[in-house]
């Protein structure tokens, strides 16, 4: 990690949007792929970086409604399942292929809230998708990461990391109960970590990573997973099942939480920075396990666990994720 795990006073904050964060970003002939890019966050982050003049390709399972959910944006989409290992290789290799240099690579597509599935190679599916799919995707491409002499990978993580470390002894929940919430909280801590241990790797040679919370982007995918009378108990939906907007407590527009996926993907104020986690357009404190947590969709709590950042934890997270992916990350 370089730089302290403390907010830096950005200028910006919670209500801020992604339009406001790339103002005076100029990312002309710079290559961008976001995950994710066709739907929720994965939109405005599109958006944004396009505004700036960035070229995007946006990888996706189904290639057709992304281009139709994108249209007039003018970026690139191809073929990638997270879940798939197959595809994740065809699409970096196609990438690779063009000689590009990738200046930003933003690991934004995930799942969570699910009930127990598990991928052709008996995976757990949230952990699979949310962690392993990215892991091989950013190997896959630290070639084009290395020939933009100077990139980012961004981890879009959440303040769900709170709710679990990595259980390294038993990652695919094969001796522990199922639990969704756990299962999600796990994915994200390893988002977090993750990026930790690709900044060790990648800073020598200019390619530093973040991670970051969003949000809880109440007009979301996530409520289908969310029965209503929950989402109304929280203070997240109107009697009506409408969305309530409060970014002070966290609860944001699409727009506002790509925010800070643009913050950390594009600010000057973290050059020479790396293997640090985001909130509200800002690095975020640290916090410790015994801290009383208000783990409540609505209003959760600033800050990153210390079990998520640890060099340690990272290190054995990327060891166990080459033996499960066998693809090595790059030392």
């Amino acid at each position: 990690m370089t730089g302290t795990q403390a907010p830096l006073g950005s200028g910006f904050g919670a209500a801020s949007t992604a339009h406001d964060v790339i103002a005076g970003i100029d990312l002309k002939g710079k290559n961008a792929i976001v995950t994710g890019g066709a739907s929720g966050i994965g939109v405005p982050t599109v958006k944004a970086l396009r505004s700036a003049g960035a070229n995007v390709v946006v990888p996706a399972r189904n290639v057709e409604a992304a281009r139709a959910a994108l249209e007039g944006l003018d970026v690139e989409v191809g073929p990638l399942d997270l879940l798939a290992p197959k595809t994740i290789d065809v699409f970096a290799a196609r990438f690779l292929a063009s000689g590009r240099p990738l200046h930003l690579l933003i690991n934004n597509g995930g799942i969570g809230g699910a009930p127990l599935a598990r991928d052709e190679r008996g995976y757990e599916s949230v952990f699979a998708t949310n962690h392993l799919g990215h892991f091989q995707l950013t190997c896959r491409l630290w070639t084009a990461l290395r020939a933009a002499e100077g990139a980012r990978v961004i981890a879009v993580s959440s303040w769900a990391h709170r709710t679990s470390p990595v259980v390294l002894d038993d990652l695919m929940f094969e001796r522990r109960d199922y639990d969704p919430v756990l299962s999600y909280g796990q994915s994200k801590t390893a988002n977090i970590l993750h990026a930790v241990a690709l900044d060790r790797r990648g800073a020598a040679d200019g390619i530093r990573a973040f991670s970051l919370h969003p949000g809880t982007i109440v007009d979301s995918n996530f409520k289908r997973f969310t029965p209503p009378e929950v989402l109304t108990a929280f203070g997240l939906v109107d009697d009506d099942g409408n969305a309530l907007i409060d970014p002070a407590r966290s609860r944001k527009t699409a727009d506002q939480g790509a925010a800070t996926t643009v913050w950390c993907a594009t600010s000057p104020r973290l050059d020479e920075l790396g293997g640090l986690y985001a909130q509200d357009c800002d690095i975020a404190p640290l916090v410790k396990p015994s801290d009383s947590l208000n783990l409540s969709f609505g209003s959760p709590p600033l800050g990153v666990m210390t079990y998520a950042v640890d060099p340690d934890i990272a290190e054995q997270l990327s060891y166990v994720s080459e033996k499960l992916t066998h693809v090595r990350l790059p030392s």
